[in-house]
């Protein structure tokens, strides 16, 4: 059960493009809000991975970045084979 209330003011107009919105998922205002904002929340959170390395690292780093991936025999054999969806389509 939800218990903790989040209050918030808006523009009318952006309330009705928060329930037309929300209507064509077959959504109400609040479960379309809360699901939007959370997934903002994480999507801020997930852009906020942060590691440190000092400059030889960090040169390396950007080497192995750069540098063209190496040969994968199993993975080209992977990327050979059909999808057993596609095997018989024509």
């Amino acid at each position: 059960m939800r218990d903790a209330a989040i209050n918030l003011r808006a523009l009318p107009e952006q309330r009705d493009l928060i329930d037309q919105a929300a209507s064509v998922l077959g959504k109400n205002r609040s479960d379309f809000m809360l699901e939007a904002a959370c997934e903002r929340a994480q999507s801020v959170l997930l852009d906020q991975v942060f590691f440190r390395l000092d400059a030889d690292k960090f040169e390396h780093f950007l080497a192995l970045l750069d540098a063209p991936p190496a040969a994968n025999p199993g993975l080209e054999r992977l990327m050979a084979i059909k999808a057993p969806w596609a095997a018989n389509s024509r």
